[in-house]
């Protein structure tokens, strides 16, 4: 996922060099399989990049219906929310919100969904 467009803020044209690589199941509609992350939680894996940060690696997680980036799993709180990740459809030009650690909220466009 790339940072698209989010105006009113410094991303207002959005940053193709700043975003997301998730490795998660998906089922054939390309919506998140929570059975199969059920069972390969440790094999799910989000990686955040910016030209002004090193590559931040971390783990999906899920508490209920609530999806969210781990990076420090000693930590008890949500590192990063994800709006209804659990609703959203990976496909390429598809959209997902994700709340950043300064609690805002910034949309990011899938640009490219590949097996694992």
């Amino acid at each position: 996922m790339r940072l698209a467009r989010n105006p009113g803020t410094e991303f207002a044209g959005g940053d193709d060099h700043r975003g997301y690589a998730l490795t998660v199941p998906l089922t054939a509609d390309g919506h998140i399989d929570a059975a199969a992350y059920a069972k390969h939680k440790d094999a799910c894996h989000v990686r955040r990049f910016a030209p002004d940060e090193d590559p931040v690696d971390g783990r999906l997680a899920r508490h209920g219906p609530r999806w969210y980036f781990d990076y420090d799993a000693d930590r008890a709180v949500d590192d990063e929310p994800v709006h209804r990740l659990g609703d959203h459809r990976f496909a390429v030009g598809e959209y997902v919100t994700i709340t950043d650690d300064n609690g805002r909220p910034l949309t990011y466009k899938v640009v490219e969904v590949a097996k694992a």
